[in-house]
């Protein structure tokens, strides 16, 4: 009883870990992806699909940690047995793989959707209108995994998606002066399409996590990644061959207004940036859910925002401010939420023990 209780307390403490640690990759992608993106455009970048193509473009970074798990798992394995045994590099069965593959492709159109959006708007106004991908991620996670929802989840949902409707009340009061009405609108209408999307992939990669017909592990979370930015990126790497991309590489470097080699900087750290937040993604899903996954992208909005009008000068107006102080509302509300639940579940859990301490008391006889 005493050792069950010490190894789930063990798992408890991992999984915990592992929970901040990808909440950090996650902050790291959330608020440095759409910036960095946005600094390629405003020096010149124009390729939409290769910027689409470099937010999963940088996948062969996870064979470096599947690698070391594999070694790790060989050595520990060899350790224990004199005797020569098998080691799989790799974990993933043919229907997670297929899952995985599936979910890629759609995460290469919403990648395109997302960059096309970016090329057109603020990065202050496109990370507000992504916010709203939180009401998409609940709805479907209610469809699809059949997520719980108590009243304070409800609140952050509706307050969180009512700061990002802000934003359409005065769409044209921050558009940049070098594009038309119809640029930005068409950037607007790309951008809710690929918060919409995402809200989709976030529910289908936990349903992929639940559906599994093997044990979800760490490892298999990064193999499930490496599948699905391995996919995302065939899908942009025949957008970018239709679109002569390859070809234009080379002169756009040349004139970036920044210089050829920190255009070549921007291009590498983009693709290493979006890695975390895929990362973090489904590493949050993994260790909580798709919902606390998407509440943590919404949640990161202000740092963005921020960010935005310290290094691009973007206009903050005042329904930018009601944007953010309803999404900080919603945050506030969810994680209050989430803190009475989890005392609920704590003191259930304690009045479970009370009654077989009493059986086990009465089961010792007296002397």
């Amino acid at each position: 009883m005493a050792e069950m209780e010490t190894t789930q307390q063990r798992n408890t403490a991992m999984k915990r870990a592992l929970l901040i640690l990808n909440v950090i990759l996650l902050s790291i992608g959330n608020c440095a992806g759409p910036l960095i993106m946005r600094l390629y455009f405003l020096h010149g970048g124009k390729r939409v699909w290769f910027s689409s193509w470099l937010e999963t473009g940088g996948w062969p970074v996870i064979l470096i940690p599947i690698t070391i798990s594999y070694l790790n798992r060989r050595r520990s394995i060899g350790n224990e047995s004199s005797t020569p045994t098998n080691t799989k590099f790799f974990f993933m069965k043919p229907p997670v793989f297929f899952a995985a593959a599936f979910i890629g492709i759609i995460t290469g159109f919403d990648d395109y959707l997302y960059a096309y959006g970016v090329a057109r708007l603020p990065v202050s106004t496109s990370s507000l209108i992504i916010a709203s991908q939180l009401a998409f991620t609940a709805a479907f996670a209610f469809l699809l995994v059949k997520q719980k929802f108590t009243s304070y989840v409800i609140n952050a949902v509706f307050l969180l998606t009512i700061g990002a409707g802000v934003l359409a009340l005065h769409t044209n009061s921050d558009r940049p002066h070098n594009e038309s009405k119809k640029e930005y609108a068409l950037g607007f209408v790309m951008t809710v399409g690929a918060s919409v999307l995402y809200g989709l992939v976030l529910p289908m990669v936990e349903l992929t996590y639940k559906k599994a017909r093997q044990e979800i592990t760490y490892a298999l979370v990064l193999e499930i990644q490496l599948v699905m930015c391995f996919f995302a990126t065939v899908f942009c790497t025949v957008g970018m061959i239709v679109n002569n991309d390859f070809q234009a590489i080379g002169r756009e470097a040349t004139v970036f207004d920044l210089g050829e080699v920190k255009y070549y900087v921007v291009v590498v750290m983009s693709a290493l940036i979006w890695q975390c937040f895929f990362l973090g993604a489904i590493g949050v899903i993994f260790c909580g859910s798709s919902l606390l996954s998407a509440i943590i992208i919404a949640v990161l909005l202000p740092v963005t925002e921020l960010l935005a009008v310290i290094f691009y000068k973007e206009k903050f107006q005042a329904e930018k401010g009601v944007s953010l102080a309803l999404s900080l509302w919603g945050f506030a509300s969810y994680f209050y939420g989430e803190l009475k639940n989890e005392k609920k579940k704590k003191k259930k859990k304690a009045m479970k023990q009370i009654p077989e301490t009493e059986i086990m008391t009465q089961q010792i006889p007296n002397p």
